[in-house]
């Protein structure tokens, strides 16, 4: 059964959220790299929606990036079925894919082709402040 999407005001995800969370999921902020509480994360479980709860990545799907660029942020190799949307990014100059939660469309972190790091040929870099790890 597929999930109803999540849909509030600006004024009500500012009142649930905190300041970095608004700034990264509702104003597409990013994160200082190598700040985020999950980046050296390696538990067993799964990583869900700060926002929403929606579950998003399997931990299986965490690995530590050593690419220069993309370093400093949770990396992934493949979402989990359905959760996330992609969007065209052409903001800052440069022509990337964003990757949003398909429940509430919080802004989530970008998608790269990667064939160096990944068995999927697909680098998910998302913020740790968009993420909760749920352990098993």
């Amino acid at each position: 059964m597929k999930e109803e999407r999540i849909e509030k005001t600006e004024d009500e995800w500012k009142g649930e959220l905190s300041p970095e969370e608004y700034t990264v999921f509702r104003q597409k902020g990013t994160e200082a790299p190598f700040s985020g509480k999950l980046l050296h994360e390696k538990g067993d479980g799964m990583y869900r929606c700060a926002a929403c709860g929606n579950p998003l990545f399997a931990a299986e799907a965490k690995f530590e990036s050593h690419a220069p660029g993309l370093m400093g942020w949770p990396s992934f190799d493949e979402a989990l079925p359905g959760a996330v949307k992609f969007v065209p990014d052409d903001s800052s100059g440069m022509h990337r894919t964003e990757v949003v939660c398909a429940k509430c469309g919080g802004h989530l972190g970008h998608i790269f082709p990667d064939d160096s790091e990944t068995k999927t040929g697909k680098h998910y870099c998302i913020n740790s402040v968009c993420l909760e790890h749920i352990k098993k």
